[in-house]
């Protein structure tokens, strides 16, 4: 049974929340804490056709969605919530490939991010990481739905991400070996298929920083290498890439560039740094890149919560590469791309749709 009585009083500013889960017991333990952060729970409901009902009545902020559920299921609800009442949708997906894959769907239908279930429920693993869960939530809650449902709405969007959408005869001139390294959280899956999509074959490398779980990266890499000219793949220990080639950074670990000769470089998977809040971090991927790489070098930020990146791209300006940040007016979320301008380590503020160009056509 839904309610919808706001019994659990946020702060002030705190986002209002509808939880969406059939087990009550999960409803009641993800309930609790988020009210016990100060989030305001105004609604619940067990399946996705009561969700609709409740969303309608309660008008949240945001909506944390179950992706299995009998009935109307999460994929159907989020596509229907969108058409009917658009509200920023966090999904809650099994820690699988399975749960990759469909949370990737789910994206696609209008959910702005995801929260990965330990063990692939939502149990005792969700109390341990209750502050990843809150952020998460906070996040959702900030994001520009408009920014989002334009990207996915775009005509030039679906036809990016078809196979082979930048094909051979797109390639690019550019000025001697070029690695890109790009950085994303929030709203970033979308972003960073639209620009690897777009982007011309060239004499280029390309390292991907996403906030993502471990079980997703594999998954991500794979549908950046069926949408793109590229060939992706996650990154493993010593892993080596050239012209033509891209890692996307996994999960559960740091990518650092360890080294760079003849226009290849190789990655070092770094598990032990506990010292940043995001694994992985663009921070250390950018920075080894600004110590290792000495041929031009190209720094990108995309839309994403939080200020990882932003020492990262101080860093690549300061050892001479041209660095880019994603513009506020398509960011589901300013937040990263803002914390990199203002470091005054930025050359250039893009829309999404003019990264790829700009990658290829600056000064770096």
């Amino acid at each position: 049974m839904s309610r919808t009585t706001d019994r659990r009083g946020g702060q002030d500013g705190s986002p209002r929340v509808v939880v969406v889960d059939d087990s009550p017991f999960m409803r009641g333990l993800i309930s609790d804490l988020l009210s016990d952060a100060g989030v305001a729970v105004v609604g619940e409901a067990g399946d996705g056709e009561e969700a609709l009902s409740v969303v309608a009545e309660t008008r949240p902020d945001v909506v944390t969605m179950d992706v299995e559920m009998p009935g109307m299921g999460g994929l159907e609800a989020v596509e229907r919530l969108m058409e009917e009442t658009p509200t920023p949708v966090l999904m809650l997906s099994a820690h699988t490939d399975e749960g990759a894959e469909v949370t990737f769907e789910a994206l696609d239908r209008g959910a702005v991010d995801f929260f990965a279930k330990p063990g692939g429920e939502v149990s005792t693993g969700v109390s341990r990481e209750s502050d990843r869960l809150v952020e998460a939530v906070r996040s959702v809650a900030d994001a520009d739905l408009d920014a989002a449902t334009r990207e996915r709405d775009d005509p030039s969007a679906a036809a990016s991400r078809s196979p082979g959408a930048a094909s051979e005869a797109d390639a690019a001139d550019v000025d001697g070996p070029l690695t890109v390294v790009i950085a994303a959280s929030t709203g970033g899956p979308n972003a960073v298929e639209r620009v690897l999509s777009a982007l011309p074959m060239a004499d280029c490398r390309v390292v991907i920083v996403q906030h993502m779980p471990e079980a997703f990266t594999s998954r991500f890499a794979n549908r950046l290498d069926e949408a793109s000219a590229y060939d992706v793949r996650e990154a493993s220990d010593g892993a080596r890439i050239g012209a033509g080639e891209a890692l996307v950074a996994r999960g559960g670990s740091h990518t650092r560039i360890d080294s760079y000769r003849s226009g290849r470089l190789r990655v070092k998977l770094d598990e032990d740094d506990d010292s940043h809040t995001v694994t992985p971090a663009a921070d250390v991927t950018m920075r080894s890149a600004a110590e290792v790489i000495d041929d031009p070098l190209v720094g990108v930020v995309l839309t994403g919560m939080g200020s990882d990146a932003a020492e990262g791209i101080r860093a690549m300006a300061d050892a001479g590469a041209y660095t880019l940040a994603q513009s506020e007016d398509t960011c589901v979320i300013y937040g990263m791309p803002k914390r990199a301008v203002e470091t005054g380590g930025v050359d250039a503020v893009c829309d999404l749709d003019d990264v790829a160009g700009a990658i290829v056509g600056g000064e770096a």
